[in-house]
């Protein structure tokens, strides 16, 4: 009976694994292709089809350089704004027992329920009011709605610091702020590198709240330049795929090189 739930579940596997590596086989393979060879043979690899010019105009109509620019900087000053204010404020929401840190966090976590729709034009109006559009704008906005699952985070695994380290410091002189910087958050270090993780995917791959506040070409994020890139090239798919291709190699590198500390710095930090 085991012998074949096992057989089961392996066999389960392998179809979902297609399923999920299929799509990214067939953009990744047909990137390679010229446009007559993507219409004769989808599946198939490349054979005398095969040719890097894709890639070469893709890159140059993508303007790679610059939205990686923008995609780049918009997610590091976001990541760090986020990591700096939550880790505080799960910090002190943590340290202070009473019902309004409770009622604070609780607060927290319901904001995750919000449907980013259900606000989105509220917030952007608002927002076109008091001139807060384009990157200083989208980076507030990130720090609004990457807030909730950081704090969560940040919260569960100050739980597990012995509150005799603070106390200790405190009697060395330390003030609340040097407590926390000095001692407190290198041991913050892999739910940091959680909080970074799954925001920089998260700010990256964002398209619709950069179209709703970017209103500026030269800001536009590699999201937003694949979306015209694709409407007009969409008739030439070997150029649609190779810059769609070219869109994603940052983040996956970026995923491959820190996947292994997602899982740790969630777990630890949902430990008490």
């Amino acid at each position: 009976m085991k012998k074949k739930n096992k057989i089961c579940t392996a066999i389960v596997s392998i179809i979902l694994a297609i399923l999920f590596i299929s799509p990214f086989y067939l953009v990744l393979v047909n990137s390679f292709k010229t446009q007559k060879g993507i219409f004769s043979d989808v599946i198939g690899l490349p054979g005398e089809s095969f040719t890097l010019n894709n890639y070469v105009e893709a890159f140059k109509h993508l303007d790679f350089i610059k939205s990686f620019t923008n995609s780049l900087l918009i997610t590091v000053f976001s990541v760090v704004i986020i990591i700096i204010f939550t880790s505080m404020a799960a910090w002190m929401l943590v340290r202070t027992k009473s019902k309004v840190s409770i009622f604070i966090f609780l607060m927290f976590s319901a904001s995750m329920l919000i449907p980013f729709q259900a606000v989105m034009l509220p917030l952007v109006a608002m927002a076109g009011k008091i001139h807060l559009l384009n990157p200083v704008g989208l980076v507030f906005m990130y720090l609004g709605f990457g807030t909730s699952l950081s704090v969560i985070l940040y919260h569960g695994f100050i739980k597990s610091i012995p509150k005799e380290i603070e106390e200790a410091a405190a009697i060395d002189g330390c003030n609340k702020f040097q407590t926390f910087w000095i001692i407190v958050f290198p041991l913050l270090k892999p739910t940091t590198v959680t909080v970074s993780i799954l925001n920089s995917m998260w700010i990256w791959n964002d398209f619709l709240l950069p179209q709703l506040v970017i209103n500026r070409p030269e800001w536009q994020t590699i999201p937003l330049k694949m979306f015209y890139f694709f409407g007009e090239y969409s008739k030439r798919w070997n150029l649609a795929l190779a810059g769609l291709v070219i869109a994603m190699i940052p983040i996956v590198v970026f995923y491959l090189a820190m996947q292994k500390y997602i899982i740790k710095g969630i777990v630890q930090g949902s430990v008490k």
